[in-house]
């Protein structure tokens, strides 16, 4: 895949996980803020939870410290994609982190918090964005373990 290629891949996938995460959690606000979780499959509950934090709430108060740290991360990847966008997978998972973490600094900016809808037993609950994240991280990793084909 050429540079160029690349980087339109990894930007429509960032475009399409952007819409799909925002569009998830609107629909997650009008069918869930103010009422009981539903009930799922397997103990899992859809329900409206906001996070101010980061992962597990941490930094749970620290709002624009939280924006930073996102912006920080934003920036560090788009300079790795940069640097090696035709490695095989890297347009992908770029895609996925980078509309994943946009995905949630738009409701951390718009809202103050990040609007999680999917709530596992035992586990804090997520949204699409935060699938999206893990999935890029995984990616990531995969194709820099992996060895290039020549």
């Amino acid at each position: 895949m050429s540079k160029a290629a690349a980087w339109r891949a990894a930007a429509a996938v960032c475009a399409l996980v952007l819409i799909f995460d925002q569009a998830t959690k609107q629909a997650a606000i009008d069918a869930l803020f103010g009422e009981p979780p539903a009930d799922l499959p397997l103990g899992f509950q859809f329900d409206y939870v906001t996070n101010t934090g980061i992962a597990f709430g941490l930094f749970d108060d620290g709002e624009a410290f939280v924006i930073l740290v996102t912006l920080g991360a934003l920036a560090l990847l788009v300079g790795w994609f940069a640097s090696d966008p035709t490695r095989p997978g890297i347009w992908f998972a770029a895609g996925l982190l980078t509309g994943g973490a946009l995905g949630n600094l738009a409701d951390r900016v718009r809202d103050g918090a990040v609007t999680d809808f999917i709530d596992p037993p035992g586990w804090p609950a997520f949204n699409v964005a935060d699938v999206a994240i893990t999935l890029g991280v995984a990616i990531l990793l995969v194709s820099y373990v992996l060895p290039q084909r020549q």
